[in-house]
């Protein structure tokens, strides 16, 4: 670990969004979610969460074909696995995040006029089915992106950087990229992880607490 790489996480660890995060119902291209998830580290996202394709496995989207497409960004946000999206959508809830549904319904509305400063998760649906009508209703609400062409909707992927994107830029008015969202000890904890990505998880399975990093990054005996 040198100084700079050091340097670097930590100024990345301080702008991370714990309150701004995705919902993939169902996402079953591994493209297009790789793509998302390279698209939550570049606004911000600290965690995603993702409901397996009907018959599939999440994990079969962790071999090559996602590496290669998200840039390593899989290792800088962690991906929460969900058997149904309804119920994940009121886990959210429960936590006091607001989830907004990318979703044509009576209720849509701009995805420009939702409030992104909130706790919020965005969710998103396959390309060929979209969100599940059950999920899609037990939202707080559902946004869409005006479209004014011949197709009717965008890849989601582009969807999803287009509404992140939005979120990013009410947030960086609000100044919540100034000051870090992360506790000092989530702060640490996370700064530990991805320093040492090889030595986290056997302090992980002993149930003891990550060694004090210096300000170089080094671990403090």
């Amino acid at each position: 670990m040198t100084p700079e790489r050091y340097a670097k996480i930590m100024r990345v660890l301080s702008r991370r969004q714990p309150t701004l995060t995705v919902l993939m119902d169902q996402v079953n291209k591994p493209h297009n979610l790789s793509a998302i998830i390279r698209t939550c580290d570049a606004v911000g996202v600290l965690e995603a969460h993702a409901v397996a394709p009907k018959g599939g496995k999440l994990a079969e989207f962790e071999g090559h074909t996602f590496e290669a497409t998200s840039g390593s960004a899989h290792k800088w946000v962690t991906v929460n696995r969900h058997q149904d999206a309804a119920q994940a959508v009121r886990d959210l809830q429960a936590q006091g995040v607001q989830v907004l549904a990318t979703h044509l319904s009576q209720r849509s509305v701009d995805y420009r006029d939702a409030d992104y400063t909130r706790p919020t998760c965005v969710l998103l649906g396959a390309e060929k089915w979209g969100v599940g009508d059950e999920a899609a209703d037990a939202a707080d609400g559902n946004i869409i992106i005006p479209m004014f062409g011949m197709v009717q909707s965008l890849n989601v992927s582009v969807a999803a950087a287009t509404i992140l994107f939005e979120a990013q830029r009410q947030r960086l008015a609000a100044g919540m990229y100034d000051t870090p969202q992360l506790t000092p000890q989530a702060l640490a904890d996370r700064a530990f992880e991805w320093a040492y990505p090889d030595l986290a998880p056997a302090y992980r399975e002993r149930g003891e607490a990550y060694p004090a990093l210096d300000e170089h990054g080094q671990i403090i005996a």
